[in-house]
């Protein structure tokens, strides 16, 4: 397994209510160089996010108590992490859910199921270091 200077250590959060998606993302992600914070729902990444300081988060949009919107909203508004990509996972892929996602400050949208391929580009393409 080859690790690149730039994924090196670099945190990585999935919110997810499916236990089967976080996974899945682990471990695209560990096996290549990520660290990985899993949280299944937006109350549970709000109270892991502080601690963990990831560079970039995976959100789904469905999720019971409060949905990826309102999550994604709030981290946004957060003046610690508003500067913090965020990318939202959802199975839906309608015009809707991509503009919400953009009224909210989502960096992009992933459809699920995703691929290791895409989701790994998704995080070289919102983590890499600007000139």
């Amino acid at each position: 397994m080859t690790i690149t200077p730039h994924q090196t250590g670099l945190t990585i959060m999935v919110i997810d209510d499916s236990s089967t998606i976080r996974r899945s993302a682990e471990i695209f992600l560990t096996q290549a160089g990520y660290h990985v914070v899993l949280a299944d729902d937006g109350f549970d990444a709000l109270a892991k996010i502080n601690d963990h300081h990831p560079a970039l988060v995976f959100c789904d949009i469905l999720m019971p108590r409060l949905d990826g919107y309102q999550t994604c909203a709030l981290i946004k508004k957060s003046a610690r992490f508003h500067a913090t990509p965020v990318l939202m996972l959802s199975s839906k892929d309608g015009l809707f859910d991509r503009a919400r996602g953009a009224m909210v400050g989502a960096s992009a949208y992933l459809t699920k199921p995703f691929s290791k391929d895409s989701l790994l580009a998704a995080v070289r393409e919102h983590t890499a270091v600007k000139a």
